[in-house]
């Protein structure tokens, strides 16, 4: 009967220890659909649940579909707008083998939503090339011009996807949601995921590599303005919804110096963008508190941009599709004039 007690506290202990283990390298981790990710060069993530219980989603004008799209909703019930909670996404940079033959950027996604699973299943076999098997999970193999789309269904609501070379990056995915311990995420996603502002409903991680003059980083943005991080920068934003949408992005460098150069440039960009869009938002009250809002800082090596974008920035933004100049008409060639007589 001692031994019978004896052997019930040490397994109640061990429990107990497992559950506290697990609790810890959870602590602060990133969601899950994050830590099925293979490595890459940027990660996106986006929960669109509190968005849907604050009924921003409702306000969004109604999604026009394309052939494929109405078919793929019309067969599986499950549309992207209405059903998907959250989406992660790993991006995989090319790696620069021969200039002559650029590479594309290739994904791989995990996404958790509601759907049918059978339904699903059926819509994947039906315009799948192939059906590949691993650890007892169909991947459904999607010819694609110029690449090769695998999709699994990995639970009865997650979904995963890749289009790299190869089953293996989508054979990983299936290994760490099958995993008895929790995945830890990949090694960029471990390092600066802390560093992701708390309840940002969107978010992004990236490092940046050399590609530029002097061993920088070229980033093109709107305008074709260009800003060149030093390699090995990293770059942490997020999005919060508070009524009001507010953007943060921190840039991560080794050296004070090296803060330095990236606030000086991004000071310059906002400068310029509140000389040329703002002085166009006269008009606009929210336009203009936008770019007003926008903020650089620097401390120590990190250098932050920060932003508050109205709600009806953000509207007009999404219902207002770019204005674009129209054409000037070519000027009609005159006919040459009959001559009398003739």
């Amino acid at each position: 009967m001692r031994k019978r007690a004896v052997l019930l506290v040490i397994m109640v202990a061990a429990l107990g220890a497992a559950v506290l283990i697990t609790v810890f390298m959870l602590r602060g981790a990133a969601p899950k659909t994050v830590r099925l990710l293979p490595s890459a060069d940027a990660f996106v993530y986006v929960d669109l649940k509190p968005l849907r219980t604050a009924g921003v989603l409702k306000q969004m004008p109604a999604v026009p579909l394309d052939p494929e799209y109405e078919e793929f909703v019309r067969e599986t019930g499950f549309q992207f707008e209405r059903d998907l909670d959250e989406a992660a996404f790993a991006v995989h940079l090319p790696v620069a083998v021969n200039p002559q033959q650029p590479q594309e950027t290739r994904y791989s996604e995990v996404l958790t939503a509601r759907f049918d699973a059978g339904k699903l299943a059926a819509y994947l076999r039906k315009i799948a090339a192939a059906v590949e098997r691993y650890r007892g999970r169909d991947v459904y193999v999607i010819a694609l011009p110029g690449r090769t789309l695998r999709v699994t269904i990995l639970g009865p609501q997650t979904v995963a996807a890749s289009n790299t070379e190869g089953p293996y990056v989508i054979q990983g995915t299936i290994d760490r949601y099958q995993e008895l311990t929790p995945a830890r995420g990949p090694e960029l996603v471990r390092r600066y995921y802390r560093d992701v502002p708390l309840g940002s409903v969107a978010w992004a991680i990236t490092q940046t590599t050399a590609s530029g003059p002097q061993g920088n980083s070229v980033l093109t943005l709107p305008g074709g303005y260009n800003l060149f991080f030093p390699a090995g920068t990293a770059v942490v934003a997020g999005l919060r919804y508070v009524g009001s949408v507010q953007f943060k992005a921190e840039a991560f460098n080794e050296t004070e110096d090296q803060a330095r150069r990236v606030g000086d440039q991004l000071s310059a960009f906002v400068a310029l963008l509140r000389t040329v869009e703002g002085a166009q938002a006269a008009g606009e009250p929210d336009v203009k508190a936008f770019f007003d809002s926008l903020r650089v800082e620097q401390r120590d090596r990190r250098t932050e941009l920060t932003a508050t974008i109205p709600a009806g920035f953000l509207k007009k933004l999404v219902l207002e599709p770019p204005r674009v100049p129209a054409a000037t008409p070519a000027p009609e060639k005159k006919k040459p004039e009959r001559q009398k007589g003739r």
